[in-house]
């Protein structure tokens, strides 16, 4: 029988599914509506006369703000595991939060000079440290909130609220676009995501306030924990195998589902407001194909779908980036099939990595080595990309990426199946 304290402790599955999902949605349309405003506002940071190289300052700076994914992994990591998913979770909301209002407020290069570009350097290490900390918190708390036996249909939701939150700063790219008059998008409009990301997340902080933490962690809370250091170790593998799986997802994530109507915009000149449209529909259609991928993996189990995303992407990645041309249709069907072949392995990759570490690394073990894979490769992506398309070698980028999606596939191959662990 269920005692009084479990009940009081088990918040409502509407309350967990919202309030986690709200604050991972906003902190992904905060750090996607970087990537996609850039063509807009990179010209405003910078002092150039060239757009290409004012897009290509931005990215850098996008990528630098991966620099302090692994950090965040590491010190909300240690949060989550000591004091638990909860307090990880408001801290990350709370930073990157902060960080995307900087930019929303950030006086523009005419204004201070080359203070402009600092100011976002800062924003950027900021939204950088909490959505270090935010991914690897939220998986964790997904995971041990699910019932047994349904772990990859509720670990979905972590890329389905991420994918919202892409979504959402894409539509809003596409509708400012659309809507306000020609100028007025480079002139203010950059501006409007940011500052509606910061006041947002004020809110998603409270809400984040009123959650319970999960029982796993709270049946461990006072068990004796090891250094650190000494955790990593004796959990090598795993991280390892972290390191693996996400060497290849991410860089053809950040390629297609996050930058790819940037680049079209920038590199082939495609009109901005279909571009952003088109990836509004593309990611659209991403989302609803999460859950039946997350369902399926509590069947047939997590191994087949990994294999299937990563394998596939590795297939498809030379014939869809060559069919994108100067035709908006063919961006339209390049992205929706790219997407769809991508969408297994973020379907069940929160849950995956949950089910490689005990409990008393749970956090940490996950956002550190996942966080090191995405800034190394991930954040590096969309810059790798147009530097190498700009000067004609975009073939060079996809051979890249198809290797590391096959070492991430031999890593699927062969790391043990997950899907029966009880998380404890």
């Amino acid at each position: 029988m269920t005692t009084e304290t479990e009940q009081r402790a088990t918040p409502p599955k509407w309350r967990t599914i919202v309030s986690t999902g709200a604050g991972n949605a906003l902190e992904w349309f905060d750090w996607n509506a970087y990537a996609v405003f850039t063509p807009f506002f990179a010209a405003q940071f910078f002092p150039t006369h060239d757009s290409t190289s004012a897009v290509l300052s931005s990215l850098a700076i996008f990528a630098v703000g991966f620099l302090m994914r692994p950090l965040g992994g590491l010190l909300f990591g240690w949060f989550g595991d000591r004091l638990g998913r909860r307090t990880a979770m408001i801290g990350s909301i709370a930073l990157a939060s902060g960080g995307s209002l900087l930019i929303g407020i950030a006086p523009t290069y005419e204004s201070i000079g080359i203070g402009a570009a600092l100011l976002l350097v800062v924003a950027r290490l900021c939204q950088g440290l909490g959505h270090g900390g935010e991914m690897p918190a939220v998986q964790t708390y997904v995971a041990e909130m699910a019932p047994q036996g349904r772990r990859g249909i509720w670990s979905s939701l972590v890329y389905v609220s991420g994918t919202s939150g892409i979504l959402a700063s894409s539509a809003l790219a596409a509708a400012l676009t659309t809507a306000l008059p020609p100028g007025a998008m480079s002139a203010w409009g950059w501006r409007v995501p940011f500052l509606l990301g910061g006041v947002v997340g004020l809110y998603t902080l409270v809400m984040r306030l009123r959650l319970a933490e999960t029982q796993v962690f709270d049946r461990q809370r006072t068990a004796a924990r090891p250094p650190l250091w000494r955790s990593f170790w004796e959990q090598r593998t795993a991280c390892l195998r972290v390191i693996g799986l996400t060497v290849g997802s991410t860089v053809v994530f950040y390629t297609w589902v996050v930058s790819a109507p940037a680049q079209a915009i920038s590199i082939h000149e495609l009109d901005p407001a279909a571009a952003l449209w088109v990836g509004a529909v593309a990611n659209a259609v991403f989302i609803l194909s999460l859950p039946l991928f997350g369902a399926l993996s509590d069947r047939i189990g997590r191994r087949p779908l990994l294999l299937l995303s990563l394998v596939g992407s590795a297939v498809v990645i030379y014939p869809l980036s060559w069919l994108v041309r100067d035709q908006v249709w063919q961006f339209a069907v390049a992205m929706i099939i790219a997407l769809l072949v991508i969408a297994p392995g973020p379907a069940i990759m929160p849950t995956v990595f949950a089910e490689l570490f005990p409990t008393q690394m749970r956090t940490a073990g996950t956002g550190f080595p996942y966080a090191i894979a995405t800034a190394a490769f991930g954040g590096s992506a969309p810059y790798l990309q147009t530097w190498l398309a700009s000067g004609g070698r975009g073939d060079v980028f996809l051979g890249y990426a198809v290797v590391l999606l096959v070492i991430s596939a031999v890593v699927a191959y062969r790391m043990p199946e997950t899907k029966d662990i009880t998380l404890g």
